[in-house]
């Protein structure tokens, strides 16, 4: 009963996958708030609408928005200024809707139709190349994909937002169970030589790199790590 109140509760979250509710996913919060470990009022992106949902849910009082956890705002969008980016790839790996696409120095291109507005990208970025923008803005701008997102209502995106970050999350697993066997593999074959101190990859340098970054974006939120 309690898994079905889970993804009832996490059906009515926008799935932008912020963490600014304190919770790492909108799945993790969900299941707080069905255990009871976190009220209903710590969504800033869903806003006053979703805590409105998720009181007639749970049958209790709609209660206002924690400011701890930040303020309501308009949607926005990820912009990546391309004469600053260094191609650096820490954007596409914060990412957690796959909504920036882009090769190691090469620029990278923000899909606005698909970005969250989680600004999770923001802190990681070594050279501040990325500005979160209203989609309004955008689309006054002549951002075409801005339009079309607008189209949307933020509850009809979060089913298109859950499933690339399940995607995501899948993905990122692959690679990371990719890199194990890689290093398993390597360690074998030095296996009987002149013992090495075993290199730290690249790619586990930046992992370091952007969980230390969103520890910062939360600490920038206001909310305990």
């Amino acid at each position: 009963m309690i898994t079905g109140l889970i993804d009832a509760i996490d059906a009515v979250l926008p799935q932008t996958q912020c963490t600014r509710c304190g919770y790492p996913d909108c799945h993790t919060y969900a299941n707080a708030v069905a255990t009871g470990t976190a009220p209903i009022n710590q969504c800033p992106p869903g806003g006053q609408a979703t805590i409105g949902r998720l009181a007639a849910l749970l049958q209790t009082e709609a209660i206002p928005l924690n400011p701890a956890f930040g303020v309501e705002g308009p949607r926005t969008a990820a912009v990546i200024d391309e004469e600053r980016c260094i191609g650096c790839t820490l954007c596409i790996q914060a990412c957690p809707v796959d909504a920036i696409v882009g090769t190691a120095k090469r620029m990278h291109t923000v899909l606005t139709a698909y970005c969250s507005g989680c600004d999770l990208c923001l802190a990681p970025c070594p050279v501040d190349c990325i500005d979160m923008i209203e989609l309004e803005h955008l689309a006054t701008r002549g951002n075409a994909h801005a339009n079309s997102a607008l189209e949307l209502s933020i509850e009809e995106m979060a089913p298109v937002f859950r499933n690339r970050f399940v995607n995501h999350q899948r993905r990122a697993l692959r690679q990371r169970e990719e890199r194990e066997r890689r290093l398993a593999q390597k360690g074998h074959a030095q296996a009987g030589s002149v013992r090495r101190e075993p290199a730290t990859g690249s790619l586990d340098k930046k992992a370091a790199i952007i969980a230390a970054a969103l520890k910062r974006a939360r600490a920038r939120h206001g909310i305990d790590t």
